[in-house]
């Protein structure tokens, strides 16, 4: 006999595990404060990646596309357990660590951000199910 999803009863298949959410900001930089900036940006960065529900951080200078001249192009992608880590860093923490960017260096950079969350690659695209074949 199957239980309701078809898996044989008595299955011990761990629970497939939430999706891993990347969070990324975008940043343009003024190019004469990028000194200053990477320096308040680097602890930045590891104050978020200390909070409960991050895993990771890395921090890239956009080559392609190029930089308008006299900007520099960043881009900041933090790792985070699940959606729930994500809610919950927007909710208590990000109001606070964004004012202290816009505090030290208001007008002279600006940021984009946009939430990303992984899908599984086990063969089959999660928009089907295991017995179709993907296109």
């Amino acid at each position: 006999m199957t239980g309701d999803r078809g898996a044989p009863d008595g299955d011990n298949s761990p629970a497939p595990r939430p999706a891993t959410v990347v969070y990324e900001v975008n940043l343009d930089v003024e190019a004469g404060v990028i000194d200053a900036y990477l320096v308040w940006l680097q602890a930045h960065v590891a104050e978020i990646r200390a909070l409960p529900g991050f895993t990771g951080a890395e921090v890239f200078e956009v080559v392609d596309p190029v930089a308008s001249a006299g900007r520099v192009a960043l881009c900041v992608q933090y790792r985070l357990q699940d959606a729930t880590a994500l809610e919950r860093y927007l909710r208590d923490h990000a109001p606070r660590l964004r004012a202290d960017g816009e505090t030290r260096f208001g007008g002279r950079f600006n940021a984009s951000r946009r939430v990303l969350a992984s899908l599984a690659c086990g063969g089959h695209d999660r928009r089907h199910s295991a017995s179709e074949p993907v296109p």
